[in-house]
């Protein structure tokens, strides 16, 4: 009794808490744009062709700087892999790729969330729009769902050909069952889908962009982010290393096909030692670094 009394006062406290937060200061424009949209477009509309319309534009609009980065020679020091330059003929298979994986997958699960909505009566309307607060913690939820599921899947089914399959299809925002078991779990209004949406696109293509770019606003994220390693190297030359670096964490995956599974956080790869081979690659540079 006295541990229930303890968790109540405390989520008491932190409701209480919570309601001292500012308010989202974009509240008024988001208003009259998303009052606009309910009036106009049914349920179904924004729900199947205008979601997948947001799903294009932010993942294009996101993957476009690092895509424009390749073209700018004062850019390339951000570049992880540096004797792995970028071809058209590797871009173009990637781009099918990617529209055979939208349009064939993506898009059927995006137009199936309307059905979804209906039936549990998940509401669209502008006066049930929750606050920016609960919306950003439940995507912080639904995050370490997907990166608990997908990392979990890989560590327990470990085999050539399962790793293998994984590194050479995954492609930014894979919705796969992580991704919809949060939402399922978390969702409390149609608009948490698009701020879950954004936050799985933003952190996707952020660690597969090949880039090690500074001043990312992810890193302030709990466990997101390693602190910082080596720094310049002869085997990396002129390359640059952040003080933290999600995305070449994320790279040695794709650099090496094991370890560093979790596509998000970067606790379950230290708890089962799939870092084990990162580590040592870390310490091969530090110790050449030293050298130098």
């Amino acid at each position: 009794m006295a541990e229930n009394a303890t968790i109540v006062t405390t989520v008491r406290l932190a409701t209480e808490y919570l309601e001292y937060l500012p308010d989202n200061p974009f509240r008024p424009t988001m208003e009259y744009y998303w009052t606009s949209m309910t009036d106009n477009y049914s349920k179904f509309d924004i729900a199947s062709w205008i979601s997948f319309i947001y799903h294009e534009v932010l993942y294009f609009g996101i993957c476009l700087p690092a895509f424009v980065c390749q073209f700018i020679p004062a850019m390339q020091k951000y570049k992880i892999q540096q004797d792995k330059p970028e071809s058209f003929e590797n871009q173009w298979k990637c781009f099918k790729l990617l529209m055979v994986n939208h349009f064939l997958f993506q898009a059927p699960s995006i137009f199936g969330i309307y059905f979804f909505t209906e039936m549990f009566g998940i509401p669209y309307d502008w006066d049930s729009m929750p606050p920016w607060y609960d919306i950003a913690w439940r995507v912080f939820v639904c995050a370490v769902i997907e990166d608990t599921g997908i990392t979990l899947s890989i560590v327990f089914s470990i085999t050539k050909e399962s790793t293998n399959m994984y590194t050479r299809y995954i492609t930014p925002f894979s919705p796969g069952f992580g991704f919809f078991i949060g939402l399922f779990l978390c969702i409390n209004h149609f608009a948490f889908l698009w701020a879950w949406l954004l936050f799985r696109l933003l952190e996707t293509v952020d660690v597969h962009t090949g880039y090690d770019l500074p001043y990312n606003p992810l890193h302030l994220l709990p466990f997101y982010a390693v602190p910082k390693y080596y720094g310049q190297s002869q085997i990396i030359p002129n390359s640059y290393v952040s003080s933290f670096n999600r995305a070449r964490f994320h790279d040695f995956h794709h650099m090496n096909f094991h370890g560093n599974y979790a596509p998000t956080f970067i606790w379950w790869d230290k708890i089962f030692g799939t870092d084990r081979q990162y580590e040592e690659f870390k310490a091969k540079h530090e110790k050449l670094v030293k050298t130098d």
